[in-house]
């Protein structure tokens, strides 16, 4: 059962891998479409809500930005949890999905040199990197969380 675990946390990671590969390998004008989909659907709720001068094009970069982000979040999670469910230290799992979580953003950049219209950027890199250490650190206090409230559920 434990195998099985350990398989299925990998798999998530290489799965989330891949959708950010296939993101990545969308030329230019058809990724710039998609968020801007997105980024409509999000400008019309907010004015909803709210009146605002916010537009499509002033919010869509910011977007995107923070897709960035939150995927590399997800990812540098994922990785944590395949690692403790593969019985690393978590002093040795942090340290090494955040290094793979770096490269593989670094890797897509590279990636994305080749597709038509787009380019690597520095900038994307460190977002990335940012969001995979944000989300190892939430996946190491609820870790720790959960082994302390089962501690206590031991006494």
């Amino acid at each position: 059962m434990r195998n099985l675990k350990v398989i299925l946390a990998w798999v998530l990671v290489i799965a989330l891998m891949v959708l950010i590969y296939s993101f990545s390998a969308q030329v230019a004008e058809e990724s710039n479409n998609a968020s801007k989909e997105v980024t409509q659907k999000i400008v019309e709720q907010v004015n909803k809500v709210v009146k605002t001068e916010l537009t499509v094009e002033t919010l869509n970069h910011y977007i995107r930005k923070s897709a960035h982000f939150f995927i590399y979040m997800a990812l540098g999670f994922l990785l944590m949890n395949a690692m403790i469910r593969g019985k690393l230290s978590l002093q040795y799992s942090y340290v090494v999905a955040f290094l793979l979580s770096v490269l593989y953003a670094i890797s897509d950049e590279v990636h994305q040199h080749f597709v038509p219209g787009r380019g690597p950027g520095l900038k994307d890199v460190i977002i990335d990197s940012m969001g995979a250490l944000i989300g190892i650190t939430i996946y190491v206090i609820l870790y720790r969380l959960t082994l302390k409230f089962k501690n206590k559920l031991s006494l």
